[in-house]
């Protein structure tokens, strides 16, 4: 299965980026701190989305208008008193077809899975407002990702298929890690 490849190929890119960011979360100690974080995820987000935008058609993934996007963030962002001006810059993967978007929405829509935790971490630090794209999809999240993983999954029939995705889905995470900079190595 395309989902599964995808999880082993994209472990370690997977795992430097869940480093970097849990790091910054840890960092917040104010909802202003909470919302630089959220503008480096919105900045990358939107870029993606543009990128895969020719791609995900509702004939490609039916249910695509009702996941949670960019707009959340903003609303986060908002929400927190702080505005999208400003923004760091980033660098995305290149995206030319189906697979190749499929596998940066692998990174996108499986950042959900992490969000209850995130919202737990973020209000233990006193940050209980813009968690509303952290919140993903609530008790629907698992559904949610599961129709996502079937539809991917059904996509990637060939072999230079599932390189393109699996490529692609790690670069999405690499490029992502790279909004946040470079993580201090311990001494």
């Amino acid at each position: 299965m395309l989902s599964t490849k995808i999880k082993e190929a994209t472990k370690e890119g997977h795992q430097q980026l869940e480093k970097k960011v849990i790091l910054k979360l840890k960092a917040i100690r104010s909802n202003a701190d909470y919302a630089d974080v959220l503008k480096h995820f919105y900045a990358y987000f939107k870029e993606v989305e543009k990128a895969i935008q020719p791609y995900i058609t509702t004939d490609i993934l039916p249910d695509h208008a009702e996941r949670r996007n960019s707009s959340y963030l903003k609303a986060d962002i908002e929400e927190l008193g702080s505005d999208i001006n400003k923004l760091p810059e980033v660098t995305i993967p290149k995206i030319e077809n189906i697979l190749e978007a499929l596998g940066a929405m692998y990174v996108m829509e499986g950042s959900i899975m992490g969000g209850p935790i995130i919202v737990q971490m973020l209000a233990k630090y006193g940050v209980t407002k813009g968690v509303s794209f952290f919140s993903g999809y609530g008790e629907a999240t698992g559904q949610m990702w599961g129709k996502f993983v079937a539809v991917l999954n059904e996509k990637g029939e060939t072999q230079l298929e599932q390189e393109a995705a699996i490529k692609t889905a790690d670069e999405t995470f690499l490029r992502f890690g790279d909004v946040f900079g470079e993580v201090p190595v311990a001494s």
